[in-house]
C-alpha cells in the first residue's frame, strides 16, 4: 500500500517516532498485543470488542501485523476516531 501524503517530513518522522514506540519489539510492525496498548493509550475509552475490528481494518494487507505505511494511512485518515 501506497501512501500519499501532503505531510510535512517533521510531521512523518513524528509519526514514525510513535510508531516506534508502540512497537516493542522493534521488529516494524505492531501485532495485536501492541495495539491494545496504543488504543489504551490514545482512547482510555476503547471497548476491548472494537479493538480487534479496528486491527483488522488498519491491517489492510491482512498479514496480523501493522506496518508503518499502514499506520500512517491510518493516522492520516480516522486516528481521532479513536
Amino acid at each position: 500500500m501506497r501512501v500519499s501524503t501532503q505531510l510535512s517530513e517533521a510531521k512523518i518522522e513524528e509519526i514514525k517516532s510513535d510508531f516506534s514506540f508502540f512497537d516493542r519489539d522493534g521488529n516494524g510492525q505492531i501485532d495485536l498485543t501492541e495495539f491494545i496498548e496504543l488504543l489504551t493509550v490514545i482512547s482510555p475509552k476503547t471497548k476491548a470488542s472494537h479493538v480487534q475490528e479496528g486491527f483488522k481494518l488498519i491491517d489492510s494487507n491482512d498479514d496480523g501485523y501493522i506496518d508503518f505505511e499502514e499506520f500512517l494511512a491510518w493516522w492520516q485518515e480516522c486516528w481521532w476516531e479513536y
